[in-house]
């Protein structure tokens, strides 16, 4: 198939995706809130020390769906609420752009814990806080048996990425900008 043919139809294709596809708009707090706590609990049942590890956290930033999509060019978007001993405090948007091979619309959960009050006092101070810039996340994967070893894990800041089938392998938030956003 001649290249011109495949660009067009590719570029039909969204098109037609993009027309298609329901129109995104801006969660309400309520609807951010009930998707945060279905997402802790999703994640609770799922990983084994989950919960414990939930609670030595000073604050848990959960981001329910991060939608990315990508054509050579790619963009994730998400919208997600801090919680500090277990309420929703603030509301934030996670943002982030990439390059490269890349077809396809994908969807994650987001968890990043705060485990220490230095690093959760340094996010809440932010304007605006970039992954590896404003300050590290160490992606956490799962041992043996589908747990985490809470007594391993010494970052201040930890993530976690799962897809609706649970955590996700070798994945990244480098580059991931999160901005406060009001509700």
């Amino acid at each position: 198939m001649p290249l011109k043919t495949l660009i067009t139809m590719c570029l039909s294709a969204l098109l037609v995706a993009g027309v298609m596809a329901p129109r995104a708009e801006a969660a309400s707090a309520a609807s951010i809130d009930a998707d945060v706590r279905a997402t802790i609990d999703r994640f609770h049942s799922q990983i084994g020390g989950a919960r414990e590890l939930s609670n030595k956290s000073y604050g848990i930033l959960v981001f329910p769906s991060v939608v990315k999509a990508g054509f050579g060019v790619g963009g994730e978007y998400g919208e997600g609420a801090l919680m500090v001993r277990g309420q929703p405090t603030t509301y934030y948007n996670t943002v982030g752009a990439s390059f490269g091979f890349q077809l396809g619309i994908q969807a994650r959960s987001v968890i990043i814990m705060f485990m220490t009050p230095e690093a959760l006092d340094q996010f809440r101070r932010s304007k605006g806080w970039k992954v590896g810039v404003d300050g590290s996340v160490a992606i956490v994967t799962v041992g043996v048996g589908g747990s985490v070893d809470t007594n391993k894990i010494v970052s201040p800041v930890i993530g976690f990425i799962l897809d609706p089938k649970g955590l996700m392998y070798n994945l990244t938030l480098e580059g991931t900008k999160i901005t406060r956003i009001r509700k």
